[in-house]
């Protein structure tokens, strides 16, 4: 009988041995590798393939010089910001906004304030700035000429000849005394607003693209900044700046334009706060001499 206790006394150590190497159920014996297992999923945690967010594409109308650059400036970093950029190049100043107002794009960037006004009054357009970037003052330009006081009388200067850009250089010659215009029109007038022409200046109006080509048939031509930068770019064209607009109290900084309803589209947001911001400003001021200022 001693024996049997004895025997069952052994046998009930030996189990209580192998329980304590085993550990509790499941758990792998000395020397094996523990199973995987799935992690514990967080409360609220969704399972599945990880989701990526698609970047926005914006589609941008924009002019050469320096519209298209400033915006291929921040294109990285607007892609960083989930925005892809498409960057659409023009070179004149009416397709920009029949493209935009017929949904072809969906902002620009190559204008004023008062000349977005005026086309969209004249093409029953409903376009807004969402805010400046730059300023372009318009230049008279000469390639022979070093001064103003060097235009000989009789001499031909060409200028814009959309209503609101021959405004502004008819009242750049008349600033600087070339021309007199007829009282309170300022950059209103036209051709037919000058009341006194000292130097007896023919004035021929061309098309804003074509003025820095002009250059070789003028004596002198009022030049828009974009076009001039871009014809002394891609055409080699060297001229002198006999005068030049203030950039002080000048409403024709350049704006982005987009459809009234739009302006409040993330995506818009986040391009102005690129183009407004502390790195554009430097770009500008260190690649344009002077010829394009920040606005902002």
């Amino acid at each position: 009988m001693k024996r049997i206790a004895g025997i069952a006394l052994v046998s009930i150590l030996a189990l209580g041995v192998l329980a304590g190497c085993g550990g509790a159920k499941g758990s792998p014996a000395q020397g094996e590798q523990p199973a995987q297992q799935a992690p514990a999923q967080d409360q609220g945690q969704v399972q599945g393939p990880e989701q990526t967010q698609e970047p926005v594409t914006l589609t941008v109308g924009a002019t050469v010089t320096p519209h298209s650059e400033i915006l291929e400036f921040i294109k990285d970093k607007a892609e960083a910001e989930g925005i892809k950029l498409d960057i659409v190049v023009f070179t004149d100043y009416v397709q920009p906004n029949l493209a935009l107002a017929d949904g072809s794009l969906d902002a620009n960037y190559f204008q004023h304030v008062p000349y977005l006004e005026q086309f969209s009054a004249d093409r029953g357009l409903d376009l807004v700035s969402v805010g400046p970037v730059h300023l372009e003052p318009l230049g008279l330009y000469a390639l022979e000429l070093t001064s103003l006081d060097q235009l000989p009388d009789g001499a031909t200067v060409s200028i814009p000849d959309d209503p609101t850009n021959a405004g502004r250089a008819l009242k750049l010659l008349a600033d600087h005394g070339l021309i007199e215009l007829k009282e309170g029109v300022g950059v209103k007038a036209t051709p037919n607003d000058i009341v006194a022409n000292p130097k007896s200046l023919k004035i021929e109006m061309l098309q804003a693209e074509f003025l820095p080509r002009s250059l070789q048939d003028v004596d002198a031509a009022v030049i828009n900044t974009n076009y001039y930068l871009d014809a002394a770019k891609n055409l080699g064209v060297k001229a002198n700046v006999l005068a030049r607009e203030s950039a002080e109290n000048n409403p024709y900084a350049n704006i982005v334009a987009v459809r009234r309803g739009d302006e409040n589209r993330p995506e818009i947001k986040k391009l102005m706060e690129l183009l407004q911001s502390e790195a554009v400003a430097r770009f500008i001021n260190e690649n344009y001499d002077g010829a394009v200022v920040p606005a902002f």
